[in-house]
């Protein structure tokens, strides 16, 4: 137990950071330990992807509460080497033995008729693992077994839970204990997932400054270095989750690891206004979301607009984007659709004469809540890296494989088991995602990486940052420390603590159903970078003496930065 009588997340005094400034190495995440892994692998020769693989193994060890080695993963990254920008999918299908009837047939269903979030049914193939191999393999400089070696040496010998970490330990840990009934005995559903993330007898989460050890995911990542990620596809991990599956009536199995692979992409860009691109990953993700939106504001002259018109311009967008995105947006495979239509002129042109000088109900669907984890990683040699993984709904599904220590997500609660839905369930289908990596570029040259984690806050939150550091000329730093607001369903929304009053009041005179949110990681968890080099060519970056790089951090959690 921590010694110290403060309390760590008692924020008395409003703080303020500046933007970091570095040249050849830059690693912003969630978790200090996990900036440190990713600089640690560039100090022994890696690069920027390499530093990202290394970043998000360490991640699931240091930050638990929202990612795994069983989550998910989607990346866009500048590769200096190839000189374009790049896209990798790493989401994963449903099991090819599952479908709406046999869920129902099961009785895997809540109580309202609807996938159930925790267990074994919302279990989709997990694609971390398989997007640390391709990402490495691309483009590393070092192997994936150098690139996972801080996660590994993390989890066997142990680090410092951080505050805003402990707290959404102990939460996730109340919230299986509920669901189990009250109990957290070693008979109980979530038995496996007590016996890995919780300590003595009274089977407690870490406080902050306690030392966390990870033994079982030691071992593990050990196993998938060594093998190149194939043990957790084809090999001893995947059998072992087989058997784990089939036991408590799941439907993944051995098969669907073994066939899974994660898929290069081209991202989507919009031409947003004055050169800039916003960039992101296509359907099945979100990110189509925040394109959709940018498309409608595009048509406002924002930088000179007061505070509240802006507001509630941004708000409408989204809500508009949201309202067509939750009838189209699925696995593209499936579906059919021609998402480039939402990114045509005339789309936000006709989208952006809806919007009044009230709110407006758009949609009656009510987006849920998750969690996730966003880094981004620059290097002297020019690239840059935006990456995000998750396990989707804080520790996931609660399911964790028997002595491995891998926590699996419940991406599959999304799929509706309403057969006319977009994002019906399917065998081998992937569902609508929430997780965006996001990036900017600007005369087809690349600016930079940037994201904004959790759940359906994340398009929400692109747009904001994206339009701070574009629209209002704010430093990285001051995207992310801008207050931010939140649309939860209908015309409610939420603002930050920090957010204007007096904007806020206008806002709900515009009919916005406003409250304020006391949560602060309800408003997203973000990272950037930027490069600095003028125009981006060859000759100006000789100018300046190379490419400078600036960062911002999260201040709503345990953010930092790393830099050489």
């Amino acid at each position: 137990m921590a010694s110290a009588t403060f309390d760590p997340l008692a924020q008395r005094y409003p703080s303020q950071r500046y933007p970091i400034y570095a040249n050849r190495a830059m690693v912003n995440c969630s978790e200090p330990q996990a900036s440190a892994a990713g600089l640690q692998v560039m100090l022994k020769g890696g690069n920027a992807f390499d530093a990202a693989v290394a970043a998000a193994a360490a991640l699931t060890v240091v930050e638990p509460t929202s990612n795994g080695i069983g989550s998910d993963a989607f990346c866009i990254a500048w590769s200096a080497r190839d000189q374009r920008l790049v896209g990798l999918n790493s989401s994963g299908p449903a099991p090819r033995g599952i479908s709406i009837d046999r869920v129902i047939a099961d009785g895997n269903i809540t109580a309202n008729g609807r996938m159930p979030y925790l267990g074994w049914t919302p279990v989709t193939v997990p694609g971390a693992p398989a997007a640390w191999a391709a990402l490495n393999e691309r483009y590393g400089n070092l192997s994936l077994a150098d690139d996972l070696a801080p996660a590994i040496d993390y989890a066997r010998n142990g680090y410092a839970a951080n505050p805003n970490l402990a707290y959404w330990w102990r939460r996730g840990a109340d919230s299986y204990r509920r669901a189990n009934g009250g109990s957290d005995d070693n008979d109980g559903r979530f038995a496996e997932w007590f016996r890995t993330f919780t300590y003595g007898d009274d089977h407690h989460a870490p406080q902050a400054g306690d030392i966390v050890t990870l033994p079982n995911h030691a071992d593990s990542l050990t196993e998938i270095g060594a093998t190149n990620a194939r043990s957790f596809y084809e090999g001893d991990l995947a059998r072992t989750i087989d058997r784990a599956s089939r036991a408590d009536g799941g439907y993944l199995r051995y098969d669907d690891l073994a066939a899974y692979a994660p898929r290069w992409v081209d991202p989507m860009r919009l031409d947003y206004r004055d050169g800039w691109q916003v960039c992101e990953i296509p359907p099945n993700g979100q990110g189509i979301v925040a394109l959709m939106a940018l498309n409608i504001l595009r048509n406002f002259d924002v930088a000179h607009d007061d505070r509240v018109l802006t507001y509630h311009r941004q708000i409408e967008a989204i809500k508009l984007a949201f309202a067509d995105a939750f009838d189209t947006v699925s696995d593209p495979d499936d579906t059919g659709f021609d998402y480039a239509r939402y990114l045509a002129p005339e789309y936000g042109e006709a989208k952006a004469r809806l919007i009044g000088e009230t709110a407006e109900v758009r949609t009656t669907r009510t987006p849920s809540s998750s969690g996730t984890v966003y880094l981004c990683c620059a290097d002297g040699e020019g690239n840059m890296v935006s990456y995000i993984q998750s396990n989707y709904m804080g520790f996931g599904s609660g399911i964790v494989v028997p002595g491995t220590g891998i926590a699996l997500q419940n991406r599959g609660a999304d799929f509706s088991l309403d057969p006319t839905r977009a994002n019906a369930l399917k065998p081998g289908k992937r569902t609508y995602h929430t997780i965006i990596p996001g990036f900017l570029m600007r005369g087809g040259r690349p600016i930079g990486p940037f994201g904004v984690m959790g759940a359906y806050m994340q398009p929400q939150g692109h747009v904001q940052v994206a339009m701070n550091a574009i629209d209002f000329g704010m430093d990285p730093q001051q995207a992310l420390d801008a207050p931010r607001w939140r649309w939860d369903h209908g015309n409610a929304m939420r603002v930050e603590t920090r957010f204007d009053a007096a904007v806020a009041r206008e806002l709900a005179r515009r009919g916005h159903e406003v409250t304020v949110g006391l949560e602060t990681a309800d408003f997203g968890r973000g990272q950037m970078i930027m490069r600095l080099d003028g125009c981006g060519c060859d000759d100006c970056a000789r100018a300046r003496g190379g490419v400078s790089l600036v960062g911002g951090t999260e201040s709503r959690t345990d953010s930092n930065i790393a830099c050489w």
